[in-house]
């Protein structure tokens, strides 16, 4: 049996009757008390999928069929993305926009996240364009535009408090990762290195590109390391880099993401925040 999440800003009753209905649910529950934002229809039968995707689609909802006899206890890794998903900004596009090529490098941005560029070469695009740029412009970027994505601390403190570990995979860079492991108490963080001589950026990364492949590979590696099965592994993306680690997830969760990912992700939020993700296991 499942539970039936239903999610959005604001959510009619009459709707949760209706979805109840369609799913077969016995009974409807806040997530949380006196929360509106979010609600768990008990006993969803996954017959009527397509119904039920299609009403929430006409009405705006986010929705997930959860199997009941998991909860946030069972979950042992979470494995974020990190720009456009657990951060609000591109961090390469805002560094772009300190040396006046925003437009240019926004634009590669855009087609790698499609899916339409290789993402390698893209990456290796895009910092050619950055050689020359003074290395403290990086931390304009963190100081003056880069903000979490709203409910991200709420959803990482929920599985924390649940004993999960946490994985920052990003195909941006350690500058910005490293600080994010640190303000936010994450466990791993897994990004590309920027070469930086005399203070300036030169134009290349360190090392091995982190691309899909690699993402996939991490959150593998991670979970066979901490001795999880996949449904104990919760992912979460936007971008079309993202997909294969989303799939290699339990539960692998398409965030305010591109078109594409959206119509291949196992689980989709576009109407909540992070602590969406949290409230499927809740």
């Amino acid at each position: 049996m499942y539970r039936l999440v239903i999610q959005a800003p604001h959510i009619e009753t009459q709707h949760l009757k209706q979805l109840a209905r369609l799913a077969g649910a016995h009974s409807i529950e806040t997530v949380h008390q006196h929360s509106q934002h979010a609600f768990k229809l008990h006993g969803a039968e996954l017959e009527n999928t397509e119904a039920v995707a299609d009403f929430c689609e006409s009405n705006q909802l986010d929705y997930a069929f959860i199997p009941e006899d998991i909860s946030v206890r069972d979950i042992g890794l979470i494995v974020m993305d990190m720009d456009s998903t657990l951060i609000t900004i591109e961090c390469i596009d805002e560094i772009a926009d300190m040396f006046g090529i925003k437009p240019q490098v926004a634009e590669i941005t855009a087609a790698a996240m499609r899916g339409e560029l290789d993402f390698n070469e893209s990456l290796t695009r895009r910092v050619a364009l950055l050689a020359g740029l003074e290395e403290t412009a990086l931390n304009r970027v963190y100081e003056e535009r880069l903000q979490l994505m709203p409910g991200a601390e709420t959803m990482l403190n929920g599985f924390k408090a649940a004993g999960a570990k946490s994985l920052l995979i990003s195909g941006g860079f350690t500058f910005f990762t490293d600080k994010l492991k640190a303000r936010l108490g994450l466990d791993y963080a897994i990004a590309n290195v920027l070469e930086v001589v005399d203070g300036k950026l030169t134009g290349r990364v360190v090392g091995d590109i982190i691309n899909a492949e690699r993402k996939r590979n991490e959150l593998i590696a991670h979970r066979e390391a901490l001795g999880l099965r996949e449904n104990q592994v919760v992912a979460m993306g936007d971008g079309a880099n993202d997909l294969p680690m989303l799939h290699a997830a339990g539960f692998g969760v398409a965030l305010h993401a591109k078109p594409k990912v959206q119509a291949e992700a196992p689980y989709v939020i576009n109407t909540v925040g992070m602590e969406g993700v949290l409230n499927y296991f809740c």
